[in-house]
Order: structure tokens, then sequence, then C-alpha cells
């Protein structure tokens, strides 16, 4: 009798022929844009999505291949329910209630001001559906950006939840749509998360505030130093240079001032580091918020820079200068004289204006490599050179440009009008420190202790050694 052998391996079927695993169902309660969208993203990564309408035979056009049922029906069905409504509709979710319940329930909505509510839309909907899982998220992104895909601007959710597995569930499902989850913690979280939303430009709110201060600053400075002055002690109308001379003077004085207070703070961080002789102890909190928005600063003050070119290559078109030009002309012709070619001033004008072109190209170079979508294809060391290394660079030359512009105006006595130094002076100020600070960063002996401090070495405090001798 033989022995019946039996096959080590076990034969599988074709590919073709294997049942593919069932793809999970998703709710969603609301079909306006952001539902829409949000189901649409769900179907293309592969889930299966059923709305939840109180009109489901007319509540408009939805994404190809989801159902749409009832709001009971729709909630039986799935496991995780998106939330995509307002607040003041959320009435009838309490008669779901017992269906709701042990189900995930993902609040996305928003309020249209702060403390409109007593308590957070999510802390409300968990009251209303004690027996559901309530998650805060995907409350940060708006449908155009469900639509067009994560970018820089929008890749993250922000969540926050009282139970960790129904937390896990929303992460995963932002992750497979390509979003990084921040978990912000308990329910409590929720009113944090939906003011991110209402809140307007608040990296840019320090940065516009000394752009709008220096700006009022120096407008009323030389207003009353070059346009008042000459009213009171000459006689003269000249305020129709508000317009384009004013201007073209105020605009390049802030924009160096703002490129300045982009890398005061790092000069001011080392030298703190330098004096504590570690990197480990925290910069105090202003230093912290002036570093954080140097991008900002640094864009300000290239749009001032801007307006700059752009009033300058007006000024050959203006009505005053071809007016000037003119009488000039004539009277020359009429005395019979000609002005004989300055060689120094050809020399001063053209380098004042090759050298505020090559700054403003540099000017420019940093402001694009700041865009995300550009950074982002540069590696560390690649970023660090252009706006750390060139950003010096840009400010040197720059400052430079005024010195040109300057030229020896300083000299002249006629230039302090009232007694007041020009407002290109005054801008000359505080970038002149920064550079010479930053030489001496620079010099040989500096920049090794500095380099070793932020490589992790500590200076030691000699009272230190001497207690440790004694305890040993």
């Amino acid at each position: 009798m033989s022995e019946e052998v039996k096959p080590e391996s076990v034969s599988l079927c074709p590919l073709g022929m294997a049942a593919a695993p069932e793809q999970e169902l998703l709710c969603i309660f609301g079909t306006g844009d952001l539902g829409r969208t949000l189901g649409q993203c769900l179907l293309q990564t592969g889930y299966r999505v059923v709305y939840g309408s109180r009109r489901p035979h007319s509540c408009g056009p939805l994404p190809q291949g989801a159902q749409v049922m009832s709001h009971d029906a729709a909630a039986q069905s799935a496991s995780l329910v998106f939330v995509c409504i307002h607040r003041q509709n959320y009435g009838f979710l309490e008669s779901l209630a017992s269906g709701l319940k042990g189900k995930v329930l993902v609040d996305v909505s928003n309020n249209l001001k702060k403390d409109l509510y007593p308590e957070a839309n999510a802390e409300y909907l968990q009251r209303l559906i004690p027996g559901a899982h309530v998650v805060k998220a995907f409350n940060t992104l708006s449908a155009w950006a469900l639509q067009n895909g994560p970018s820089d601007a929008n890749r993250q959710v922000y969540m926050c939840g009282n139970n960790a597995e129904a937390k896990q569930a929303v992460s995963e499902i932002a992750t497979k749509l390509s979003f990084t989850v921040l978990d912000r913690g308990s329910l409590s979280a929720a009113r944090e998360l939906e003011d991110f939303p209402l809140q307007l430009f608040p990296e840019w709110r320090l940065p516009l505030r000394l752009a709008v201060g220096l700006t009022a600053f120096f407008f009323f400075y030389l207003l009353i130093r070059d346009i008042i002055s000459a009213y009171v002690e000459e006689g003269k109308d000249i305020s129709f240079r508000i317009m384009v001379s004013l201007a073209n003077k105020v605009f390049p004085i802030v924009s160096l001032i703002m490129l300045t207070l982009c890398y005061l703070p790092g000069v001011i961080a080392a030298f703190l580091q330098l004096y504590r002789g570690t990197k480990y102890k925290r910069f105090p909190d202003w230093l912290d918020r002036w570093m954080l928005c140097r991008k900002q600063l640094g864009l300000l003050a290239l749009g001032f820079a801007s307006l700059h070119v752009l009033y300058t290559l007006i000024i050959p078109i203006r009505y005053y200068v071809r007016f000037r030009l003119s009488a000039i002309t004539i009277s020359e012709i009429r005395e019979n004289r000609t002005t004989k070619f300055d060689t120094t001033m050809a020399w001063r004008t053209d380098s004042y204006y090759s050298v505020g072109i090559l700054g403003f190209g540099l000017y420019v170079l940093l402001g694009i490599t700041s865009l995300p979508s550009i950074s982002n294809a540069l590696s560390w060391r690649e970023f660090s050179f252009i706006q750390s290394k060139l950003g010096y660079l840009t400010l040197f030359i720059c400052t430079f440009h005024t010195y040109l512009y300057g030229w020896d105006k300083f000299l002249r006595v006629s230039s302090y009008k009232w007694y007041t130094p020009p407002g290109y002076m005054l801008s000359l100020v505080l970038p002149s420190v920064v550079l010479v600070l930053k030489l001496l960063l620079l010099l040989p002996c500096v920049d090794r202790s500095l380099t070793r401090i932020r490589q992790g070495w500590e200076r030691t405090d000699p009272g230190d050694d001497v207690k440790r001798s004694l305890l040993t």
C-alpha cells in the first residue's frame, strides 16, 4: 500500500481571481463644498463614501461613485462620520444619538468669529452625543486646499480628541490623503483649533507694525525737513514732491532698515551665546519672536525695494524733471555756455546705479529662495548659504549703495536743514553697526569659539570645578 504524499506547498489562485479586500466605508454628513470635495478625495484614495442628507433625492451633484442616504441610514452603515455641517444645524444629531453610539465623529466646523459660543463646537457635539468619540480635525483646510492637494502652506491637519483609537483612525485617513497630522491632545484644545482659521496674518503682525511705524516716522520726518522747511524759510511751495520724490526717499530707507532687522537678531544671538558660553540656554522671548518673523521682515523689505525701483524708473518722465531739463538747456543757449563734463560725477552716478541694481538682484534672489516651493528643493547648506552669506552680502551692497548716494553730502552744512541729518544718514546707522558686529564675529578667534559652542561645547564655571574637586 503506497503512502500518500502530501505536498509541502499550497497552490495559490491566480492574482486576478483573488477576491479584493473590501474597501472601508466612510460617512459624510453635509453635501456642501467641503463635504463634496472631501468625498471626492476619499474616493480617489480608495475609500467608499456614503453621504447623509436630509434630502437624499435632491441634494445636488455629488462625486461619482458615492452613495447618498438619509442621515440615519448613512450613520448606520459606517463607523466613522465626517460632520461637515454648521453648528447651528447640529440639532438633528441629537435624535441620532443611539445610532451614533460608539462611532467616531470628525467635527470639521468653524465659526465666523472668536468666542461666538461659550464652548467649542466639538465639545458641544460631544455633549449632544455622549456615546460617540468626537475628534476635531480637518477644520483648518478649505475645500480649495483639498481639491488642489496638500501644498507647503496647508499640508498639516491639526487634530484633538479624548479617545486614542478614534484619533488613530482619523490620523490614518489624513495620512492616506497625503497630509501631516499634528495631535494637539484632548478635546479641550478644540477651541484653539477652531480659532486657527480666524487668525489674520498672525506671523505678519509684528513686521507690518514695524513697516507702518518706520514708514510713518520717516515720511513725517522728511516732510518737515524737506517740504515744510522750504516753505517756511524760502516761501517755496514744493508740496508736489510728496507724491514721488518724498516717497522715493522713504521707501529705500525703510527697506534698508527692514533688511537690517532680518540679520540683527542673529548677531545678537551669537553674542549672547559667546557671553553665556553655551547654546543650551533659551533666548529671551522677545528675541525668539523676532527671529521667527525674519522671513516676513525680509519679504516686506523686498517689497519696499521694489517700490523704490519703480519710482526711480518714472523719474525721467516726470513733469518737474522734464521742465528743469528744458529750462537748463534754454538758459545755457541764451547765455552761450556749455557745462563741462564731470568725470567724477559720472563715476559716482554709474557706480551708484550699478551697485543698486546688483543689490536689488540679490534682494530678489533672497525673496525667491524663501518661497516654500523653492526652499524645499534646496539642501540645508544651500539654503543657509543663500539666506546667510548672500544675505549679509546683500546688506553690505545695499548699504554701500546708500553711501554712494550720500557721497560727500554729509560734509555740507546745507544738508542739515533745521539742524537735522538727512534721512539716508539715519538709515545707515543700524546697518553699519550690524556689519561691524558681523565682522567681529568673523574674526578667527571669535569664530572658532562660536563654532565650538554651537557644536555643543560649554564653558564651565571655575566655581563648579572647585566644587567638583571638593566632592571627589
